[in-house]
């Protein structure tokens, strides 16, 4: 994409072709955060992801709200995520019919978290974060509940642990050091009605993703595919 634009031009001219540059804003990317207006100001060539140390900083820190998408990516996650929510639950009817292709209402089979294989499913993030290309992004979905503590909107110490227990068996295969995972909490997460978490890895063996995926192909990869 184009990124060389006028100082004064309109940040959504930003890694814009000149041919497809519109006097009016996009109206997927009205009403942007600072956070974001200026990712989608920033040419592309300029943007830096982050690199493992930088993500794990992030995790163990909980500052979750400081991984970014690369602009193109964003604007492509903004402009996606704005078609879906003009049907109503677009967003949730998407993840379920198309990613997760569970059935309403969503119930666990299991008494217990993690007790049911069926309760639980491990996708590829659809719009990652912007980190280094080695590094793989991963969401695992659940059908139960994740509980936080009220007080601090953080998941609680009992689910922490069982949380990390799956994260053990589920990707043995992977270096611990090579393994980091959080949930996102309340205001941050972009799908509120179906639990889930990240987990990223780092230069894992593919096929070893490939396994625990199921084959899973993300949205952003799909170049020529649309729910619409």
């Amino acid at each position: 994409m184009g990124s060389l634009v006028e100082l004064d031009a309109p940040y959504w001219h930003v890694n814009v072709p000149p041919e497809k540059r519109t006097d009016e804003c996009p109206v997927y990317l009205l009403g942007l955060n600072d956070k974001d207006r200026a990712i989608i100001a920033t040419p592309e060539g300029e943007f830096q992801r982050d690199t493992w140390d930088e993500a794990k900083q992030k995790v163990v820190a909980r500052r979750f709200d400081l991984f970014k998408r690369t602009p193109s990516e964003l604007r492509r996650y903004r402009e996606f995520t704005w078609r879906l929510r003009q049907e109503p639950d677009g967003i949730l009817n998407f993840i379920l019919a198309h990613r997760l292709h569970w059935p309403r209402p969503i119930v666990a089979r299991g008494a217990a978290p993690f007790e049911c294989d069926d309760d639980v499913k491990v996708l590829w993030n659809d719009w990652p974060y912007a980190v280094d290309p080695r590094i793989v992004h991963l969401v695992v979905w659940v059908k139960f509940e994740l509980d936080e503590d009220p007080a601090t909107g953080l998941i609680t110490e009992a689910t922490s642990a069982a949380i990390s227990r799956y994260i053990r068996k589920t990707f043995s295969r992977v270096p611990e050091e090579q393994v980091i995972w959080f949930k996102n909490w309340g205001a941050i997460k972009s799908v509120k009605a179906i639990e889930h978490f990240h987990v990223m890895l780092f230069d894992p063996d593919p096929e070893c993703v490939r396994q625990i995926t199921a084959g899973d192909v993300p949205t952003y990869k799909r170049k020529d595919w649309s729910p619409f």
